[in-house]
């Protein structure tokens, strides 16, 4: 942050001094200690009041060449263009700006004056109405008190008129199929028709009790009905009941049909789909009711209904309603299972929870709270194990589809691309799920509120074994098990050796990358969000362990670099296992140039050398010497080694070979093969050490007339200057090539060299054939 806010603060700095320098203010305000430091000018000084030219030139001609006076001259007019060009916006922007002032001040001037006017005359009005509306109320106050009396006549008249008009009213309830009204026009006159029905009102109560028959024989056939709603059947039944209707003997058969309707009720994969996201939103109210939440509270309100009708029926009733939570959950693990990454489990919990509300409003004895505690823990487990489960798959795609999506675009495999697509989904995919987990702690909703020490467990334990399950999906795939990655679907991606071993270096490299970063992320977020827990018990210890997935990854990283090794140096090979078994060395022509085999081997080098280009960092070469400082190399091209392998010939001379080659070898092994480490340089000379110690053996088991000899001698000298350039270990490929030479000579009959002259050329024969080839090569 601190470098991000240096531009910003010279720009200011520029901006004022212009500002300064138009309004032509005091300087010394603005940079009092120049004059203390006007003798230490530097080039840096130009922009201050007590800038000298002179100087500054003089300084300026001292310390830059010509080069740099003529980039510092275009960069010099560059900056006073753009000074010009901000001085003039900035005169325009303030004179702009003063103009718009001044107007809104003359505005605001005019605006107040006419207010003031305005508001003497709403005063003026305001008490002229007071006035007038006293007077109205005091001459209408006798008037009120005579209407008052004729409302009250007025009401007991049409209750008299209500109850002459009850049967036709309930004739047209039982027309338009209104018995609620119905009902209750006919329970309001009960208490007129008992004092007065056998007197004044005997024909209307006649009437109406006739009209109330057909009503309870109507009410009877939808209470049996199946094409009527919950609802409707409840509302038929309390309907009867308020009719004092005998209902106790329609119970068995009303239960049966309250149990059938809980399938219909059973929650539906488009109800989840259609559930709010907005975690902050836990109110019923915001958001409209759908078809289910209209289901679910005709339901409760049939329990209500049934609960008033038949008093003793709880426990059928709790059982329903339990039932009908048991089965929201199994539809919560069927969608959990079919939509891993993108269940939407807090929208379908939050469902759940209304439902389970709406029916401990009408069957609190039922605690639906407490008995949806065990399947949504199940759910909630199933949830956080599927998350997982996709994570592990979806960095598995990331891995071994790179090399598919490439291919399908046109582009080259790119390791870089493979990689950085394994990291984002180790970290991001890993972050992703800790948001879609904190969700769900940060919800009150009172199901996750009782489960929050259990979920922290299961995030901690899910992904300390999801490491482990990521560390044995990386073995997997970097090909140890053919039949396990074909089981699993692992192999598309990854047909060709190439890719599978492009695949294992990535994989090392996420590896490490795993080690150092994910799960120092992961870590921090875990002790942020997921902090507490302890539902495990401590006994067992901690759920989540970094240390231990860190000690996992590191030697994984290792494990995957030498697999990558071992592969690369077996595809080498089988190229030097042909090039040494196909031909008939004793009878080997006189070599006219470097055999081609040194072309391919230097490209499979090449191959490896931009692999690792791609994905691995430099490290700093060493081992770094001169051919003349006495080292292995240079022992073996001395003058007294090329006469001794000139005189070679004999048992003796062989045999005294054989016995200095085998105490070098000795003497110089832990030099030559030390720690692989996870650098471009580190990894290449590896590989050539290998290949270079493969070379030697496949020489050895060979026998070789002078000319295959020589053939030798010159291929591993065109190889000394391009290997030593790969390598940063120059001394060990010396001494290897020098080992292979060596090897060549045992093993030939005549092992006489090619003079330094001839050898010479031939070898800038290939190298200029070479840079004909390719000019870029060298």
């Amino acid at each position: 942050m601190e470098v991000d806010d240096v531009p910003l603060d010279d720009k200011a700095k520029r901006m004022r001094d212009l500002l300064s320098s138009f309004y032509t203010l005091d300087h010394s305000m603005s940079s009092p200690d120049t004059s203390s430091s006007s003798k230490y000018t530097t080039l840096d000084a130009i922009n201050t009041t007590s800038f000298d030219p002179d100087q500054y030139m003089h300084l300026l001609v001292h310390k830059s060449n010509l080069e740099g006076l003529l980039q510092k001259h275009v960069e010099m007019a560059a900056e006073i263009k753009n000074l010009d060009t901000d001085l003039q916006m900035l005169v325009y922007e303030n004179y702009n700006k003063f103009i718009s002032a001044t107007d809104t001040i003359k505005q605001m001037k005019s605006n107040i004056v006419s207010m003031e006017a305005n508001m003497e005359q709403l005063l003026e009005k305001i008490m002229s109405v007071q006035c007038r509306s006293d007077g109205v109320n005091t001459s209408l106050f006798e008037k009120r008190e005579h209407i008052e009396k004729l409302h009250r006549t007025r009401n007991l008249l049409r209750k008299v008129q209500f109850i002459y008009d009850l049967p036709a009213r309930l004739g047209k309830c039982i027309k338009s199929e209104a018995y609620a009204d119905a009902v209750k026009f006919y329970t309001g006159a009960m208490p007129i028709f008992k004092a007065y029905g056998d007197s004044s009102f005997q024909d209307c109560k006649r009437a109406s009790e006739e009209a109330v028959t057909i009503i309870i024989k109507n009410l009877q056939g939808k209470l049996f009905s199946d094409s009527e709603s919950i609802q409707a059947r409840a509302e038929a039944a309390v309907l009867l009941k308020q009719l004092d209707f005998p209902v106790d003997s329609l119970k068995v058969k009303l239960l049966e049909k309250l149990e059938q309707s809980v399938a219909g009720l059973q929650l539906k994969i488009e109800d989840i789909g259609n559930a709010s996201v907005d975690s902050n939103d836990t109110s019923t109210d915001s958001v409209p009711a759908t078809a289910h939440e209209t289901s679910v509270r005709e339901f409760a309100e049939a329990i209500r209904a049934y609960r008033v009708i038949f008093p003793d029926s709880e426990m059928q009733l709790t059982k329903l309603a339990q039932d009908l939570v048991s089965r929201h959950f199994e539809t919560t693990e069927q969608y959990i299972k079919t939509q891993i990454w993108s269940a939407n489990l807090l929208g379908v919990l939050r469902i759940i929870w209304r439902d389970v509300l709406l029916m401990d409003d009408v069957l609190h004895e039922a605690a639906l709270s407490d008995y949806s505690l065990e399947p949504a823990r199940v759910a909630v487990k199933l949830y956080v194990s599927n998350k997982f489960s996709h994570l592990l798959s979806r960095i598995s795609d990331a891995l071994t589809k790179a090399h598919t999506r490439q291919k399908d675009k046109g582009e080259e495999y790119s390791l870089q691309v493979a990689l950085e697509g394994g990291k984002k989904a180790v970290l991001q995919g890993s972050m992703d799920v800790l948001l879609d987990f904190r969700q769900l702690l940060d919800d009150n909703l009172g199901l996750l509120v009782k489960l929050k020490d259990l979920i922290i467990d299961w995030v901690q334990e899910e992904f300390q074994d999801f490491f482990r399950a990521l560390d044995g999906h990386f073995l997997l795939l970097s090909g140890k098990n053919s039949s396990a990655m074909q089981d699993q679907g692992l192999t598309e991606g990854i047909q060709d050796d190439k890719v599978l071993a492009g695949l294992v270096l990535v994989l090392a490299q996420v590896s490490i990358f795993i080690e150092q970063n994910a799960i120092l992320r992961i870590t921090e977020e875990i002790a942020t969000s997921f902090s507490g827990g302890g539902a495990r018990g401590y006994e067992y210890g901690p759920a989540f362990v970094p240390g231990e997935i860190c000690r996992i990854f590191h030697s994984a990283g290792e494990k995957f670099l030498h697999i990558y090794i071992n592969l690369r140096t077996q595809r080498i090979s089988v190229l030097l296992k042909k090039r040494f078994t196909t031909p008939n060395w004793v009878k080997h022509k006189e070599p006219r140039e470097v055999h081609m085999f040194v072309d391919l081997f230097l490209q499979e080098l090449e191959v490896i050398r931009s692999e690792v280009k791609q994905i691995l960092p430099e490290g700093i070469r060493r081992h770094r010497r001169a051919d003349s400082n006495g080292s292995t190399a240079s022992s073996r091209s001395n003058p007294l080694r090329e006469e001794k392998l000139s005189r070679s010939n004999t048992q003796r001379a062989r045999s005294q070979l054989l016995e200095t080659h085998l105490a070098k070898l000795f003497k110089q092994k832990v030099e030559i093969f030390t720690k692989v480490e996870f650098t471009q340089e580190s990894v290449v000379t590896t590989l050539v050490k290998l290949c270079l110690k493969s070379l030697q053996e496949f020489v050895r088991l060979q026998t070789f007339n002078r000319s295959g000899f020589q053939q030798i001698q010159l291929d591993i000298q065109f190889l000394r200057t391009t290997l030593k350039e790969m390598a940063e270990d120059e001394a060990a490929v010396d001494f290897l090539l020098d080992e292979v030479i060596v090897a060549a000579a045992e093993r030939c009959l005549d092992p006489i060299p090619l003079e330094p002259a001839i050898l010479d050329k031939l070898i800038q024969a290939k190298l200029a054939k070479t840079k004909e080839q390719n000019p870029n090569s060298l």
